[in-house]
């Protein structure tokens, strides 16, 4: 969940009164937030970074507040006292109309043909009349932060552009040129670059630089210019020095470039709806009689007169509504789910286990039985640990790959069940031996009979580290397993298990399982390069299937 940083003293003023910490905690749990901290910038930078640093930072008391991740409307001090005073009924929930300016003419944005290949949406709105205090500033500021690190997944979804209209002029054309056809004076620098330049010069910013990856390795970059061929942005990279914003700006033009154009109206909908109340005309709004619960969630409605019927107006603040199951959960936290009576449903229902999990509980219980430990690893592992430590190519493992993995460790979703007990037999080498794990999970792998394009299978897989490779162990435990599966030992009818040929397992050491007639897997001494890979020095005998076949 995002946290929002928002200053007590400046809170409270917006909202009206002052609450006690226990209080407020009890406000946003009634409204579906979490107070997680209470806490200041003195005090932050003291437990990050010692108490010698600092020394002059403000002691204003923060509170760091949870919020649901598809609430953008209550990433900045605005959207949440707006959201909370509605709650209380303190508010009128706010309707939403474009103004159109006063000499009639609207703004336009021209979107060439060019920008298809590299970012090929945009969308643009202005905020006209506009006071901008210090703290407001900031907090206009921060909010375009959240939001790229939020739903614009770090600018590569959407990126925002903020620019004082009253130093630009329209219409506005957005394009797409060679990097070395573009050149402007970037924001706080003094002289101008060309946009290849200006990708060198931020290879060392701590803070752009995470962004460079997005277009650098295309052969056009999207600009924005006004039709005085003023360069307002090169998005999702860095804006003009010539458009930006400050204290004394009057008039905003808002512009979101985008790969998806969905999520860029979502974003310049927050932006605009949030900071409206600063506006000449707050809203640009009219009252009429609503719901009271559903009035408290910011959600308009009323009565249509057609049974009970209620029609719901859909505020732009509140792109988190796409069926009334969500309007029926505001409701329910605008009533509190603490004032709603216990009941005896009046439906009578026999639930019963999902047979798949019946079936590996009690496989669990009997294989710890039989001396064997349980392992519980991680869904999503390393490309290497599936394919090259396993002596196999990733192309061939049908492996499900993650978008922009955080971490080289969670890189596609697991395969195979055998790399995490290696790693867990790893972890605990000082432990006396022989070590027997086994874990019972499910592995992820491409599919294109389902619809998402991936299946789900349950495996089974247990692993045995000793001295000695212990085949018969691991062979034991088969027997074991098919025998609490009431599988007899039978070719055709039961299962038997036949030579096979495996890179993961010793030449001749390996045995693939069949069960009437299929395949369910294999067992077998693994290879010493395997044994290796994973930092281990003694023979191991590995078995893995899968259980589904046997429900």
């Amino acid at each position: 969940m995002p946290t929002v940083g928002v200053k007590r003293d400046l809170l409270f003023k917006a909202l009206g009164r002052t609450y006690t910490d226990e209080e407020f905690d009890e406000l946003c749990f009634e409204f579906g937030l979490e107070l997680d901290e209470i806490t200041s910038e003195k005090e932050i930078i003291s437990r990050e970074q010692g108490d010698s640093k600092a020394s002059g930072a403000s002691d204003i008391i923060l509170y760091k507040i949870d919020v649901p991740a598809n609430r953008y409307d209550l990433l900045c001090l605005e959207g949440l006292v707006r959201g909370l005073k509605v709650f209380k009924n303190k508010l009128e929930a706010p309707r939403y109309r474009r103004v159109s300016p006063a000499n009639g003419e609207p703004q336009r944005l021209i979107i060439t043909k060019e920008t298809a290949a590299v970012r090929p949406y945009a969308v643009a709105a202005v905020l006209r009349n506009i006071t901008f205090t210090q703290e407001r500033y900031d907090s206009f500021i921060e909010l375009q932060e959240k939001l790229h690190q939020n739903i614009c997944r770090k600018r590569s979804l959407v990126a925002i552009g903020t620019h004082d209209l009253d130093t630009i002029s329209g219409p506005f054309t957005y394009t797409a040129k060679p990097p070395g056809d573009i050149c402007f004076k970037p924001l706080n620098q003094t002289k101008e670059y060309t946009a290849t330049q200006l990708m060198s010069l931020y290879k060392t910013d701590s803070h752009l630089r995470h962004y460079l990856h997005i277009i650098e390795d295309k052969p056009a970059y999207p600009v924005i210019y006004d039709s005085n061929g003023v360069v307002l942005s090169m998005p999702p990279i860095i804006n003009g020095d010539h458009s930006k914003i400050a204290l004394k700006t009057k008039n905003v033009f808002i512009e979101c470039t985008a790969t998806d154009l969905t999520k860029a109206k979502t974003v310049l909908d927050m932006m605009v709806t949030m900071f409206s109340e600063y506006c000449a005309q707050p809203f640009t709004e009219s009252t009429e009689k609503i719901a009271q619960l559903l009035t408290r969630m910011c959600l308009l409605s009323q009565v249509t007169g057609v049974g009970d019927e209620i029609e719901v107006e859909i505020p732009p603040t509140r792109s988190d509504v796409i069926h009334a199951c969500d309007i029926m959960e505001d409701a329910a936290m605008a009533y509190g789910f603490n004032n709603i009576p216990r009941t005896t449903p009046r439906t009578y229902t026999v639930a019963n286990q999902f047979p798949l999990n019946k079936l590996t509980e009690l496989l669990r219980q009997d294989l710890a039985a039989a001396g064997f430990t349980e392992a519980l690893n991680f869904a999503l592992c390393s490309q290497e640990d599936i394919a090259d430590k396993l002596g196999k190519k990733i192309a061939d493992t049908r492996a499900v790959h993650i978008s922009n993995p955080k971490t080289a460790e969670f890189q596609v979703a697991r395969t195979t069940l055998l790399p995490g007990l290696l790693k867990t037999v790893a972890a605990n080498r000082k432990m006396p031996l022989p070590l027997k794990l086994f874990e019972i999970s499910d592995v992820c792998c491409m599919s294109h009979t389902q619809y998402v394009g991936a299946r789900n299978s349950r495996r089974f897989c247990a692993v045995y580290y000793n001295k000695s490779p212990g085949f018969e162990v691991i062979h034991g435990l088969l027997d074991r397993t098919m025998q609490l599966l009431e599988v007899k030992s039978a070719r055709g009818t039961g299962y038997h298990i036949q030579a096979a040929d495996d890179s993961t397992f010793f030449p001749g050491r390996c045995a693939e399982i069949f069960v009437s007639g299929k395949s369910v897997g294999r067992l077998g001494v693994l290879h010493p390069d395997v044994i290796n890979r994973f930092e281990l020095t003694m023979p191991c005998s590995a078995l893995e299937m899968d259980l589904e076949p046997f429900l």
